[in-house]
């Protein structure tokens, strides 16, 4: 019988902090007669207990210790995409609390529920057994659905949590189903026992060859792999911007942790077939997201495949992790993209939620016109958050492909790289277009009239941050490639 020990509720301490701070809002508003208390109160609790939770994580996340019998392991990986997520939610309520289709009645709730995703995700990039993966997913996913229904906008909100919902339901199913099989093949769950043998498995065993593919297009539909993306732009662009923001950074970050531990088992190496379809599918999602990407006029859908098309930049760094004998550099390209992209897109987001007059705002591209010229510091925030996600030097978008791509050709993957980078040229186009549109076409473009301070200082600080990490961006891919030894 295993019995719970100090050393692992010390280790899961972030997430209890986070649990815990997060009850004081809707407990507050309980005592107060169902009263919301003032929204800033709310967000000041919120981001303490983020900050007490990032801090114990700092302490206890890179042990590489295990807990609750293998079911969790704090590394470098843990300690990384954990601090991404926590600091992606940091900003995302920062965003509601100044939003109007987030902020108002049901704000102590929609805090609840937002910490309440960040304790699951917090679980699932720690999460070595599926069943726990399954676990944190759940926690993550399900507050996600309910905080996009409770949008002020009475249409959109409501479609995009149904699609959500279906769809990420779905996608958990099949998920499930693929634990099973592998449960079935292996007698377990719990992918630290079965790694060594994976590569093996696969081509023994026909079950768990069909478990970890069932498994891996569950994954694919969460980080939004092509042809498992089409619930993506609807959703980011029915759900409140913030709301948008939070799942475009910490959902995928953990997201893609989870997925790393699934493909670093070496599943890959047993199975050409399994190989050659990941390879296909991260193609494919570079040209169906950059393309689509080039269509659209609609602010928050263009970002959205945008985000689809990194998908597919991140899915080439989880290829080479998998079939490297040293995977350690390939994951560390994959934690120090997300780390970069997450500057990037919750920058973009910002810029996105400060122009939304009211909840059924709708920003196109063409509603950017003249803002240069009425608000230079945020138009310039906003060329520097674009320039990164086309990767352009000295951004730290430049160098976040840089290590993914050269990671690629060290495993022999120079086509992969390749489609990588024409991929990337095919992005700038629509990268540059609201560059072009806010600094050489005449327009009326403003930012809404309600106070927007706290957004303003999250984008300029984004903006700084994406410039800085540029310049010292060997620095801290050494410090990620450490923690993962």
């Amino acid at each position: 019988m295993n019995t719970v020990t100090l050393s692992d509720i010390l280790l899961i301490s972030p997430m209890i902090a986070l649990f815990l701070t997060s009850l004081i809002p809707i407990t507050v508003k309980v005592l107060r007669g169902n009263r919301e208390q003032h929204s800033l109160a709310t967000l000041s609790q919120a981001l303490i207990g983020i900050i007490i939770s990032l801090g114990l994580l700092v302490i206890f996340g890179g042990a590489g210790k295990t807990a609750f019998n293998n079911g969790l392991i704090f590394d470098g990986v843990t300690q990384w995409l954990g601090a991404v997520a926590l600091g992606s939610a940091a900003v995302g309520m920062i965003m509601m609390y100044e939003n109007p289709a987030t902020v108002g009645k049901q704000f102590s709730e929609l805090i609840f529920l937002a910490m309440s995703s960040a304790v699951g995700m917090l679980i699932l990039v720690a999460a070595v057994d599926l069943l726990v993966v399954f676990i944190g997913l759940e926690m993550m996913s399900l507050p996600l659905y309910l905080m996009i229904a409770m949008s002020h906008e009475g249409k959109l909100s409501k479609e995009a949590a149904l699609k959500y919902f279906l769809l990420g339901s779905f996608a958990s199913a099949i998920l499930l189903y693929g634990v099973a099989l592998i449960f079935g093949s292996t007698g377990g769950t719990n992918i630290l026992a079965f790694m060594g043998d994976a590569a093996e498995l696969v081509q023994t065993s026909r079950l768990f060859l069909f478990g970890i593919t069932f498994v891996i297009l569950g994954f694919c539909f969460k980080v939004s792999i092509a042809p498992f993306h089409a619930w993506t732009p609807d959703v980011y662009q029915g759900a409140p911007t913030p709301h948008s923001a939070f799942m475009a950074t910490a959902v995928k970050a953990v997201s893609f942790a989870a997925f790393l531990r699934i493909i670093a088992t070496q599943a890959l190496v047993g199975s050409d077939h399994l190989f050659d379809i990941l390879q296909w599918l991260a193609v494919i999602t570079m040209i169906v997201g950059n393309t689509a990407a080039i269509l659209q006029n609609n602010l928050k859908r263009m970002i959205a495949y945008s985000s689809v098309a990194h998908s597919g930049y991140l899915l080439i760094g989880v290829i080479t992790a998998g079939v490297s004998q040293n995977s350690i550099f390939g994951a560390s390209s994959v934690i120090f993209y997300l780390l970069s992209y997450a500057f990037m897109t919750l920058g973009a987001f910002a810029i996105a939620s400060m122009m939304e007059r009211s909840e059924n705002h709708i920003i196109n591209i063409d509603d950017l016109a003249g803002l240069a010229k009425k608000r230079p510091m945020l138009s310039l925030c906003m060329t520097v958050f674009l320039l990164s996600l086309a990767g352009i030097p000295p951004t730290v978008g430049f160098f976040g492909k840089f290590y993914l791509f050269n990671a690629a050709v060290g495993e022999g993957l120079l086509w992969l790289a390749i489609w990588g980078v024409v991929s990337s040229v095919i992005g700038v186009y629509y990268y540059l277009r609201p560059i072009v549109v806010m600094y050489m076409k005449e327009g009326e473009a403003e930012i809404a009239g309600h106070s927007l301070n706290a957004t303003t200082i999250t984008a300029v600080v984004m903006a700084l941050a994406i410039v800085l990490m540029g310049f010292v961006s060997g620095p801290i891919f050494s410090a990620v490639e450490k923690s993962l030894f």
